[in-house]
């Protein structure tokens, strides 16, 4: 699985990039309003398996901002993005603000494209008016996200501008692992341990990691990097400028990274947050593991403090916290967890052990043959149910791709697959072949036509 690039709507409010992106996603993803400023978080969005939209706030005066400017907001942006879409009304004339956007997306020597939205309204200026921001006519689109106008152009305009750009040359034998989570849960003190060097600033005050922290080792002859994100906070309570663009980091830091360590403070029950940020890195098919830090402070603590349950069995709180993630992950049962304390080192190298497992699992390649005597066995032991008369019928399954492994069924009528026989098959076929910390993707393909479904 190829990393998705990620493209980003910036410009000033009220400019229309939530519905654009409402748009070109098909569905409303984003909230819409007359009002400026609806906007208060970064609403993401994946394109037709192509790239990653990025719908960011709006950018206001920064009078208020915490410790940020609209200098600081543009960079973050420009900086994380592989495609830059500064978006404007057609109506309105641009003033110093929207040049200075313009000019600091330009100097990044990155794709740049002038959308000029809400044309539908009759009251669009001409090019001309807009040349003085020196973005090429070329690239310069006139678009209304409420009729679909001059978005279908764009978006093929972006994936051109995508497939044509040179790739980057990596180390073949270099492994990424990210480290993500929220704000304060030990993400900088982890890499400094991990690292062996104070590389990154360490502060009890949320959100004190801005930019991507990298830091390269070598572990039993392989080449690692880790990198250390900035914490997210819940939606609504993000500060506005640096922390709302860290969000567009840490997007970019799992789509980059082979593993992803999820990281959950072992003092503070977990949140939604921690589920969604899962959620993410599934869904980019990167490598998982879920790192409890602080686990030092478990070791006096009351498990009731943190969980609400009775101390049968003379239980101890990392027992109780153990219990929690698995329920509440539960939609990760091949995610290993790891009790960590960067202050006593306790599992940190545990963790460089496993990535490297994991890696090796992401690579695995299933003949064919065990593949298929996997599927019919779970249709003997668990026929797959259908509707009336019409039954699914998986005939054979093949592996079409590593790194996440990716498996296609070929049958008949597999529309009508349950989804908990899907899971059956994905539970049967981790029996034999365990893919520690991977998500395994499913496509199921109907033989003489060109429907598919993935899974």
């Amino acid at each position: 699985m190829k990393r998705l690039p990620i493209v980003a709507l910036i410009g000033q409010t009220n400019a229309g990039k939530s519905s654009i992106l409402n748009r070109m996603a098909h569905k409303n993803i984003a909230i819409v309003a007359r009002e400026e400023g609806t906007t208060r978080d970064n609403v993401v969005a994946t394109i037709d398996d192509s790239f990653i939209l990025v719908d960011t706030a709006g950018l206001k005066d920064p009078s208020d901002d915490f410790e940020a400017s609209i200098q600081d907001q543009i960079q973050d942006a420009i900086e994380s993005a592989d495609v830059i879409l500064v978006t404007l009304d057609s109506a309105k004339y641009f003033d110093h603000r929207d040049a200075k956007i313009a000019k600091n997306a330009l100097r990044s020597g990155k794709p740049v494209y002038l959308v000029l939205n809400k044309c539908d309204l009759g009251e669009s200026l001409p090019v001309e008016e807009f040349r003085a921001l020196g973005i090429a006519p070329e690239n310069i689109y006139y678009t209304s996200a409420t009729t679909g106008q001059g978005i279908s152009n764009l978006k093929s305009k972006i994936e051109a501008s995508l497939s044509a750009r040179p790739r980057k040359k990596e180390y073949e034998n270099l492994l990424k692992i990210a480290l993500i989570g929220r704000p304060n849960v030990g993400k900088s003190s982890l890499f400094n341990t991990l690292g062996k060097k104070q590389q990154a600033i360490v502060s009890s005050r949320q959100g004190t990691t801005r930019d991507i922290n990298r830091v390269n080792i070598k572990y039993k002859g392989r080449d690692l990097e880790i990198l250390d994100t900035a914490g997210l906070r819940k939606p609504g309570k993000r500060e506005v400028g640096i922390e709302k663009f860290s969000a567009i980091r840490t997007l970019s830091a799992i789509e980059e990274a082979d593993i992803c360590c999820l990281l959950v403070d072992a003092t503070e029950p977990h949140s939604k947050l921690d589920q969604s940020l899962a959620g993410q890195i599934v869904e980019a098919g990167k490598g998982i593991i879920m790192v409890v830090t602080k686990s030092d402070l478990l070791e006096d603590a009351e498990p009731t403090n943190y969980f609400g349950e009775e101390n049968v069995e003379n239980r101890t709180a990392a027992d109780f916290l153990i219990d929690a993630l698995e329920k509440d992950f539960n939609f990760l049962p091949y995610a290993p967890v790891v009790l960590t304390s960067s202050e006593t080192g306790e599992n940190v190298t545990q963790l460089f052990e496993l990535a490297l497992t994991i890696d090796e699992g992401r690579h695995t390649e299933v003949k064919t043959s065990e593949l298929n005597k996997i599927l019919n066995d779970a249709i003997v032991s668990h026929p797959p149910a259908g509707l009336k008369n019409t039954r699914p019928k998986p005939k054979y399954i093949v592996q079409t791709d590593v790194c996440p492994p990716w498996f296609v069924v070929h049958g008949h009528e597999l529309g009508l697959l349950h989804w908990s026989w899907k899971r059956f098959l994905e539970r049967k076929i981790r029996e034999k072949y365990p893919f520690v910390g991977t998500p395994i993707m499913f496509s199921f393909r109907n033989d003489g036509n060109d429907k598919k479904e993935k899974a």
